[in-house]
């Protein structure tokens, strides 16, 4: 499966910018054809990207301003979707409400690996109050980051994330009901150039369409385990380093099963196998983000 191309918009200019686009840009593209779906999307309780995928035009003529809608159970479900008992915003009872998705523009970008798509990260929010929605993941980091603003603190933070490469499709893996899954490789991988190089074609597509995106990678690595590997995301801002996490999470698995492969960041995803961490690094900086509060 090849790369997707997306006119200019790509690896130009600022590595740390990457694939974000301006509203200028967006609506550039979707006149010239280059862009004819925007993911609208919301970071849920388990950290994975819910929404919607919306026609380009249809987003020009009636999101710019205003946004769109998300049912109000997304943020009060389990791992499989259902919706336990005992939410206050969410429940059979209230019919199951909407929350606005309102779009965050510093989160545009392309997504370089499906074709002529943009997406944008979005705030859940009260359309009845104009407030986000205070349990909503990344509302609780951003009420934190304003925390920190207050004492003259900016946290900065980048992520390393650990995930284990499997020899069964998606398909197949659910097929076996998640069982006797089998690790891409036999060996111990810890930083051994030989056996990341039998899984590179995967590993590169991560790299550099994740970069393209506005995900900047810095390294990949074998980690303590046969299939394990890791990813350094660039650091940044506490926020726009989350945003890129979650991104990079979901990414990755639509990037390995376009390559008929299946990924998994489970903690522990066998008893027998070495664990999977997210390693987060943070430092607090001085108030306009120039330098540590804290110098060696």
């Amino acid at each position: 499966m090849t790369k997707c191309e997306v006119g200019g918009f790509g690896t130009g200019g600022d590595v740390v910018r990457g694939g974000k686009l301006t509203l200028e840009e967006l609506s550039s593209a979707i006149r010239s054809g280059e862009i004819d779906t925007v993911i609208t999307a919301l970071c849920d309780m388990q950290g994975r990207l819910v929404g919607k995928r919306v026609t380009a035009q249809f987003f020009l003529d009636h999101c710019l301003e205003h946004g769109t809608h998300f049912c109000t159970y997304l943020l009060a479900t389990d791992m499989e979707l259902t919706t336990p008992d005992g939410y206050a915003d969410a429940d059979w009872e209230s019919g199951y409400g909407d929350y606005l998705a309102r779009p965050d523009w510093e989160t545009l970008r392309v997504i370089p690996w499906l074709e002529r798509t943009a997406l944008v990260l979005c705030d859940a929010v009260d359309e009845a109050t104009d407030t986000v929605i205070e349990i909503a993941p990344r509302s609780i980091l951003l009420r934190q980051v304003e925390r920190a603003a207050a004492l003259g603190f900016v946290p900065k933070m980048a992520t390393e994330l650990e995930f284990y490469l499997l020899k069964e499709s998606y398909e197949e893996a659910h097929a076996k009901g998640y069982a006797g899954l089998s690790p891409f490789g036999p060996f111990n991988e810890d930083y051994q150039l030989f056996q990341g190089t039998k899984a590179e074609p995967l590993y590169r597509r991560f790299r550099n369409l994740m970069t393209e995106a506005g995900v900047p990678i810095e390294f990949s690595k074998g980690e303590a385990a046969p299939g394990q590997h890791e990813v350094n995301i660039h650091y940044d801002d506490a926020l726009e380093s989350a945003d890129r996490a979650a991104l990079f999470k979901h990414g990755a698995k639509e990037i390995a099963w376009q390559q008929g492969s299946a990924i998994t960041f489970m903690s522990k995803p066998h008893e027998i196998w070495t664990g999977s961490s997210g390693h987060i690094h943070i430092s607090l900086w001085n108030q306009d983000g120039s330098a540590s509060a804290f110098p060696a």
